[in-house]
């Protein structure tokens, strides 16, 4: 007999949104082939279903979407703020009214669950463009001086995890500012980005001024190369923002980099233990764990390890993996075969070398690319697990006994990006941030965004940042 606490299925229907069997380049305005008719396939993580073929950018089609954004550049920088404001607006709007097709599509190309897809990640991406449509009039006042000029042509280059949001964090900023974009989306979430290049077309955009370009990373790294590019903004792994650096390195091109993390959740004996437990679910489950700023090192003061550990093994197990369509869903599917095969590598390494693996009971499908939620205790600071990103639903416990022992512990790490702290005094909050090295420290909470705040990170999590008043820089002659 069913317990009355079951959840009955509650799909989406993918039927609201329409997948062309193939797309094309987005360049000048209009979608083309690729020059050398090269094509990939994209597939759905949580079935392996081919969803579309898609053209594979060249060199030579990087060189014509750089001369295209060149061209429409005269013109947008010319506009008046208030002007190319009205065209954000009505990319919010259209994003806004094609929310759901957008939630749907997103979730199908990347495995991530659809109640993330549709109550954080569309609402998160019309709201940026909304807030950077309020500062293109407004330049003379972002305290960059006087009448800020734009650079030019932005080459941005964004991940798979969040593909459209990721996408809006850097358009968004770039149009405001005045400058034109060529992006290229991550080759196992392009749809997203195809179907905003329709929102484009929508919205009356002027042709240029934003071009896609699909591909893998020698797309990427053609663009990034490309010499009449004047602004590089990537979001991806360290090693490969490393590569651009020494890439653009003497170029006089601007550059930001948004790269990997290793997270710390610092726990304190004095949090309240739901609240930290919850905040500790959403820190690294949240999109299966591939998100950069992670809260995947679990730092719990030694006085309420047991407590709190009990807690959250009772929270992991109600947690439910599967049809990332179905509105019940927590964990969806991992986004590609490659990654899940490094989860399941690091994870074997850790039980290797002597830390504790624990799951809940949960049904893998037999299809798609599925990992289930993870934590390892009797981890040391030596474990490669604490110390490796590893991009996944999975959660390192280390403790402490005293606050600085906690600080010296989340400071350990060649990382930067993100920390949270969890304690009832405000004191005790202030005092532990400020001595943390990370650009985003949540307090009693974990993995809140908001465009009217700034999100980078230190060392080798990169540098610049995005989102905010701050994030208008990254696209200014200043």
């Amino acid at each position: 007999m069913a317990s009355v606490f079951e959840y009955a299925p509650a799909p989406e229907s993918r039927g609201i949104v329409d997948i062309a069997p193939s797309y094309g380049l987005f360049i000048d305005g209009e979608f083309t082939e690729a020059a050398d008719g090269k094509v990939f396939k994209t597939v759905s993580p949580s079935s392996e279903e081919v969803l579309s073929e898609i053209a594979q950018a060249g060199e030579a089609d990087v060189d014509r979407a750089v001369k295209a954004a060149r061209k429409a550049f005269e013109k947008w920088s010319a506009l008046p703020g208030s002007e190319r404001a009205k065209y954000l607006f009505r990319i919010a709007r259209i994003i806004q009214e094609r929310s759901r097709e957008l939630a749907v599509l997103e979730t199908l190309d990347n495995g991530k669950p659809i109640k993330e897809t549709r109550d954080a990640d569309l609402p998160l991406v019309a709201a940026h463009f909304f807030y950077y449509a309020g500062w293109a009039d407004k330049l003379d006042h972002a305290g960059f001086g006087a009448n800020p000029k734009p650079l030019g042509v932005a080459g941005q280059v964004i991940p798979w995890n969040f593909p459209l949001l990721m996408l809006a964090w850097k358009i968004a900023p770039a149009l405001a500012t005045g400058n034109t974009v060529v992006l290229k989306p991550a080759e196992t979430t392009p749809l997203s980005a195809l179907f905003f290049a329709d929102i484009c077309r929508q919205a009356g955009l002027p042709k240029g001024v934003v071009n896609i370009l699909p591909g893998y990373g020698d797309t990427g790294a053609a663009l990034v190369a490309h010499p009449d590019v004047n602004k590089v903004a990537f979001t991806g792994s360290t090693a490969v923002g490393k590569e651009i650096a020494r890439t653009v390195a003497g170029s006089r091109k601007k550059l930001t980099l948004e790269l990997g993390g290793k997270g710390a959740n610092i726990v304190f004996d004095d949090a309240p233990i739901d609240q930290a437990v919850e905040g500790i679910v959403n820190g690294i489950f949240f999109n299966q764990g591939q998100v950069c700023c992670a809260g995947s090192r679990l730092l719990v003061q030694e006085s309420i390890q047991d407590e709190l550990l009990e807690s959250l093994k009772r929270r992991l197990s109600t947690l439910r993996l599967g049809d990332p369509l179905d509105k019940n869903t927590d964990i969806g599917a991992i986004n590609s075969e490659e990654q899940l095969t490094r989860i399941t590598s690091l994870v074997e390494q850790g039980e290797a070398e002597g830390a504790e693996r624990w799951s809940p009971a949960c049904d893998i499908p037999s299809a798609g690319y599925w990992f289930a939620p993870t934590l390892f205790t009797n981890v040391t600071q030596a474990h490669r697990i604490a110390r490796d990103e590893i991009f996944g639903p999975v959660l390192s416990v280390l403790t402490f006994r005293t606050p600085d022992e906690a600080v010296a512990k989340a400071n350990n790490t060649p990382y930067g990006l993100s920390a949270g702290v969890w304690t009832e005094k405000g004191s005790r909050i202030l005092a532990v941030a400020n001595k943390l090295r990370a650009g985003v420290v949540w307090s009693n909470t974990f993995n809140k965004f908001d465009p009217t705040s700034p999100f980078g990170g230190y060392k080798e999590s990169g540098f610049g940042r995005e989102g905010g008043r701050h994030g208008l820089e990254a696209y200014l002659d200043v």
